[in-house]
Order: C-alpha cells, then sequence, then structure tokens
C-alpha cells in the first residue's frame, strides 16, 4: 500500500523507557519508520539527547514509554527546539500523545502532513545556597519544595520580584507551568490551565490555614522560595524526578525558562478532548 508519509521526514529518533516492553516496541517502531525510507536510531540514554552532533536535523523525536519518560526527554531536547511526540505505555499518560494499540495508525497520519505543534512554556529553577549557585534545571512541569518523610511541616516564605506575598506552613509548595497543572497541582488543589498560557502556578501543598488558596501569576517577575525554618527536613523535586536535600534559608529562584517544549499532537484531536478522556468528563 502506498504511503501517505510527507517526503520531508528525513530522520526520527526514538528514545525508550527502559523496559522489556518498550524496547520491544521500539524496535518494532524502528522497523517501521526505516521501511518508509526514514533514518531512525533507539537511544535509552537520555544523555545521549544533550549532545548537538546526536540530535543535529532530527525532524522529530519519539518517546515510547510515559509520561515520566516525555518529560526526561523534552527538557534535554528543548535548547534544540525538536518536536516531541509521546507514545504510552503507562497509565494514565495524559502528556503523552498516542497509545500503543493504534501508534502506527495514528503515526502516519501525523506524519502525512506538517507536524501540528504545542508550544510550552518551561520553568527555569536555580537553588542558591549562601550566596552561591547550586543548582539550575529547566522543568517543563513543576518544581516542587515538600516536606523529608518525617518532617511534620515545611514553612516557605514566597516572593514574586521583591515582593514579600506569604509564608506557607504546610508539607509545601508547587511552582508549576500550564503544561504542569494536570500533575501534582492538580492533586494539590490547584486549577487546570490551558496549556499554551505562559503564566506561573503557586499551589500550596496541604497548608495548615485554609485561607492559603492557589495563584496563578503572571511570568514576568521570578519566583523565589525561601526555607525560614529551622530544624526542618525539606527536599527540593524537579519535574518529579530529580531530588535535592533543602538546608535553612536555601533559596530557589524560578523563572521562565528560555526554552520551550514543542509537543506534537494529532490534527484531529483538541485539548479538551483529551481532559474529557483522561478524566472521565462526560
Amino acid at each position: 500500500m502506498r504511503s501517505n508519509i510527507l517526503p520531508c521526514y528525513k530522520k526520527i529518533y526514538i528514545f525508550t523507557k527502559a523496559s522489556d516492553e518498550a524496547r520491544e516496541f521500539s524496535r518494532r517502531l524502528k522497523n517501521w519508520l526505516n521501511s518508509h525510507a526514514i533514518e531512525s536510531e533507539i537511544f535509552e540514554n537520555v544523555n545521549e539527547l544533550e549532545k548537538e552532533e546526536v540530535m543535529k536535523d532530527v525532524d522529530l523525536l519519539l518517546v515510547v514509554g510515559g509520561d515520566g519518560s516525555l518529560l526526561i526527554a523534552t527538557r534535554r531536547v528543548a535548547k534544540f527546539e525538536t518536536p516531541v511526540l509521546g507514545i504510552n505505555l503507562g497509565r494514565l499518560g495524559f502528556l503523552t500523545e498516542l497509545n500503543e494499540e493504534d501508534a502506527f495508525d495514528k503515526l502516519e497520519i501525523i506524519l502525512s502532513k506538517p507536524l501540528c505543534i504545542s508550544r510550552r512554556m518551561m520553568l527555569r529553577a536555580t537553588l542558591i545556597r549562601d550566596g552561591e549557585k547550586i543548582l539550575e534545571a529547566d522543568v517543563l512541569n513543576d518544581v516542587v519544595v515538600n516536606k523529608a518523610i518525617l518532617a511534620r511541616i515545611v514553612d516557605v516564605a514566597v516572593y514574586v520580584g521583591d515582593r514579600y506575598i506569604t509564608t506557607y506552613n504546610g508539607d509545601g509548595i508547587i511552582i508549576s507551568t500550564p503544561n504542569g497543572s494536570t500533575g501534582y497541582a492538580l492533586s494539590a488543589g490547584g486549577p487546570i490551565v490551558y496549556p499554551m498560557m505562559e503564566v506561573f502556578l503557586v499551589v500550596p501543598i496541604c497548608p495548615h490555614t485554609l485561607t492559603d488558596r492557589p495563584l496563578i501569576l503572571p511570568n514576568l517577575e521570578p519566583i523565589t522560595i525561601e526555607l525560614v525554618a529551622k530544624e526542618k527536613d525539606a527536599w527540593l523535586t524537579l519535574d518529579g524526578q530529580e531530588g535535592t536535600e533543602l538546608a535553612y534559608k536555601d533559596k530557589i529562584i524560578v523563572k521562565q525558562s528560555p526554552y520551550h517544549a514543542y509537543l506534537v499532537r494529532t490534527p484531529d484531536k483538541n485539548y479538551f478532548d483529551i481532559l474529557r478522556e483522561k478524566l472521565g468528563w462526560k
């Protein structure tokens, strides 16, 4: 049967989750791409995706796994503006666009026309300790400061620019992008925000004061979180994957990243279709 894939797609790479199921599916996917005269390679080491010589001239990165795999890969290739398309082998798969069962049919439809790309804002988090930069990272979903397992509460002061907002007492705080509004922020009581908007979500986690409510703020000024209580253990978590233990008086500065994520969507499905499907709306 004649292929409908446009000839402009020359090089499509695959990043796979480290599981037997994902590896097997990725091999099938590579063979399918090769059969359509598309150059393809499979990567399991995410660090390879950060190399310019690897990602040069790649038309699309397919991510085989779940939302976690897509977050890992997207952060690495954002600086190259590489479009990313997720194929879900996990559970909910809110960010992944395709399911395993119909991935090949849907992929042929997607590649039969110019890519339908959703440009998503990212965050840059910088950890400052004693005036020195300890860590800096770009994330797609969220920056979280929360208590350690045995800690009772964590106290964090929050500023917008140089203006003090309040000190949150509770299990922690989430600074999220609109893309991350359907992740941890939603579980903590935050709103669902249309993902192409460029704003910050500030969502307290189980606050001890009932009037501490989620905020939506413009992305014009950085948000600073300061750990203000002694002898209380807390952690910084980036996209739910990378964790760093925090110390008293640590500051986390969160601003908009200079990079964006470019997520490929199915042309005939919009964001509200995804909400209905994933959240069980009628």
